[in-house]
């Protein structure tokens, strides 16, 4: 039997009587797929609570065509309220722990309750977005609420060697998100257009490898030739401007090959942004915006320097790493699934307006008065301060619209708690008002359903047209006309999204069992940091060499953030090693020559640090619990230089002044993927009790060039 591909067809009812306490009859739900669902399941959601549908309640049978048909009963009174949303969904996996995100297919109905009056008569339906709604007036000024919409597209090369690399399963990835790399977009955008909504708009970002393979679809017939032609649509919508001039579909800056840009090197940080930048222009005929959607919403200031270096005027974070940058951030414990903020990330002044939000999953408190576009800034260690500005994109209700748009998100409700809380606490700036994004991937879940962009687009904007608390709005609109004071910096503790293993400061998703003898993600790193020596160095002293073209290619295809995110799977584990066994293999003589010659004039690469415990002498992780961390804090990094390592050196700045600590060079990485090159693994003891402590790494090589790291932050307590 073959596993389905798509949903088919949905039959449920689009209304259903109800009595006077809003309880209905049992009813049914049809679907069908094109093969079997090993996981079938409905999911209704009313009231600000879920029923799910799944195991027994849904029944399958093939039919005579091949395709399968189930039904799914729902029990009378499951649910409570005016409406239903309906999500139906099947995963490709019958062990849905192990699925990833193209594994699940879903589609959206809405089904109606309409309340019986005594006399039998159904009652009037509610109606659809609420009743119109008018601002509150704070200080004189109209408060209003300003959001925007982000949707990420992505797809990795899964062969970092061969870019060619195809199969069945690389076919139905991107056949099933025929419409999401076409024209799902643009139908939203249209929308926006259609409905009068004057600085709506909807920004984007696409990685170069999407692109490309996109392209090669399309050459080559692939996915039964879905994808030829598959950026006019997105091309004819590119001309569509909001009303101040600013493009309604904003194509966000990116890095070309999806990198973890925290923990990669500035050049190549800059180079993966230019590579993007050409690839937009020369794929929808705009420029891209310089506006940064870093890859996993990851984000740390110690990119500040790099990104302006870029021509990037700001960069979108996940709003949870400014909230916990605060000196008063109520921490939520366990639940929250971080540690608890280290004390030299809060420097913020603190805010008096934390909230909970209900009707959705929301592990911590939010403030509606940080949720705006502020300048965030960075020291390096020469002193030398560099800003840009920092976009917030909502944890908790970004988290609920990636699950399927209006109706899986009760805008009005969850919007207007926030709304509420601005008006009550009269903390609101017309000059600076409330602004964030809500961000998710473009093509996959609910928010990359076509019924987020078709069906559940249109009701958000008939829900905006009635309600003038809220205006949905480009990130380019609102910075042209709320500008953020650049005398106001504030921080911003590292971090990424909340799917990332909840998108800890210290990046985990990507160093996954950093504290076992052997770790993959590890390996990966310090893999990676020599290849990288390796390629700059060549690229500083031979430019013009005819193999370095390749070879960067490679580098940067291996700094793709998704071969760290399968740990444990021996095809994505290999991958980094695969492509610098290659690079190097194809550089190696030329970087051999310019060794005898004497020729390196390239510092040692070092990968940014990380210690442990996380919050030494705070709290660490236990079993479903928090316990004591120990007091003594180590530095860990990997260093590499093709003239060899010379030294290490851990530099202490604190209230007292500085202090060197020669790092132990503990040799190379122990390589487990039959690595040809990997750097060393250095680490040193941080004094116990130091306090709030800014560190930096310095290394020399053998031939007495010197690199010198970016400034980081630690508090031993």
């Amino acid at each position: 039997m073959r596993i389905f591909t798509t949903l088919l067809t949905i039959d449920c009812p689009s209304s259903l009587p109800a009595d006077a306490n809003g309880q209905h009859d049992a009813f049914t739900i049809r679907f069908s797929a094109d093969g079997e669902i090993p996981f079938p399941q409905v999911i209704l959601r009313a009231a600000g609570r879920e029923t799910l549908i799944n195991g027994t309640a849904v029944a399958g049978r093939q039919t005579e065509s091949g395709d399968r048909e189930y039904r799914a009963e729902v029990p009378a009174g499951s649910v409570a309220g005016e409406r239903i949303d309906v999500q139906v969904e099947g995963c490709r996996r019958a062990d849905i722990g192990q699925a990833r995100g193209g594994d699940w297919i879903k589609d959206f109905r809405e089904i109606h309750l309409v309340r019986q009056s005594p006399g039998g008569q159904g009652a009037e339906t509610a109606a659809e977005v609420g009743p119109s709604r008018q601002p509150a007036v704070s200080g004189g000024a109209e408060v209003k609420l300003y959001f925007g919409i982000h949707k990420h597209m992505h797809q990795p090369y899964y062969n970092t060697t061969d870019p060619n690399a195809w199969d069945g399963e690389k076919d139905q990835i991107f056949g099933s998100r025929g419409g999401n790399y076409t024209d799902f977009i643009p139908a939203a955008v249209r929308q926006y257009i259609d409905g009068g909504l004057p600085h709506a708009g909807l920004s984007t970002s696409w990685s170069g490898s999407l692109i490309e393979q996109l392209d090669r679809c399309a050459d080559t017939g692939r996915c039964g030739g879905r994808f030829g032609g598959w950026s006019d649509a997105l091309r004819g919508m590119a001309g569509a401007t909001t009303a101040l001039g600013n493009p309604r579909i904003s194509f966000s800056g990116l890095g070309f090959f999806h990198p973890l840009m925290p923990l990669i090197p500035p050049r190549d940080i800059v180079r993966q942004i230019a590579w993007h930048r050409d690839a937009i222009e020369r794929t929808f005929g705009v420029e891209a915006s310089r506006v940064l959607f870093p890859p996993e919403t990851a984000f740390h200031v110690r990119m500040i320097p790099a990104l302006n270096d870029a021509g990037v005027e700001a960069v979108i974070y996940d709003s949870i790493h400014r909230f916990r940058a605060c000196q008063d951030y109520p921490y939520a414990g366990i639940e929250e699934g971080m540690l608890p903020p280290n004390p030299a990330e809060q420097v913020n002044a603190p805010v008096d307006d934390w909230l909970q939000l209900h009707n959705i999953w929301a592990a911590s408190k939010v403030s509606p008065s940080l949720l705006r576009p502020e300048y965030v800034g960075y020291e390096a260690p020469d002193g030398e301060v560099h800003k840009l500005i920092a976009i917030p994109a909502e944890r908790y209700i970004g988290n609920e619209d990636a699950r399927g748009g209006f109706g899986a998100l009760q805008y009005p409700d969850v919007l207007g708690q926030l709304y509420q809380r601005v008006v009550e606490t009269g903390r609101f700036d017309p000059a600076h008002p409330p602004f964030f994004l809500l961000h998710s991937d473009g093509d996959n879940h609910g928010g990359g359903a076509d019924s987020y962009y078709h069906h559940n687009t249109g009701r958000l904007v008939e829900w905006l047209k009635q309600d003038q608390r809220f205006e949905l709005t480009t990130a380019e609109d609102y910075l042209e006309r709320f500008p953020p004071d650049p005398a106001h910096v504030i921080h911003i503790e590292p971090g990424s999204w909340a799917g990332a293993d909840n998108g800890d400061p210290q990046f985990m998703k990507w160093f996954s069992r950093y504290d076992q003898p052997y770790s993959p993600d590890l390996n990966s790193w310090a893999v990676l940091t020599a290849f990288q020596n390796l390629v700059h160095t060549l690229e500083d002293c031979e430019p013009g060499d005819s193999r370095l073209a390749e070879a960067i290619r490679l580098l940067l295809t291996a700094e793709t953030s998704c071969y760290w995110y399968w740990t444990g799977q021996s095809v994505w584990d290999q991958q980094v090693t695969n492509a610098a066994n290659l690079g190097a293999d194809m550089i190696k003589p030329a970087i051999n020559a310019l060794l005898r010659a004497g020729r390196d004039a390239t510092g040692p690469t070092i990968f940014p640090p990380w210690v442990t415990p996380e919050n030494p002498g705070g709290k660490r992780w236990g079993q479903g619990c928090l316990l004591d961390a120990p007091s003594q804090g180590t530095v860990h990094a990997f260093v590499a230089d093709c003239s060899g390592v010379r030294r290490v050196e851990l530099v202490l700045r604190s209230g007292s002044g500085e202090q060197r600590l020669p790092m132990h060079n503990h040799g190379p990485y122990p390589s487990q993927t039959g690595a040809r090159l990997t750097a060393d693994y250095v680490t040193a003891e941080l004094p116990v009790g130091a306090g709030d402590l800014r560190y930096y790494l310095e290394a020399e090589d053998k031939r007495g060039n010197v690199t010198r790291g970016a400034l980081e932050r630690i508090f031993v307590a």
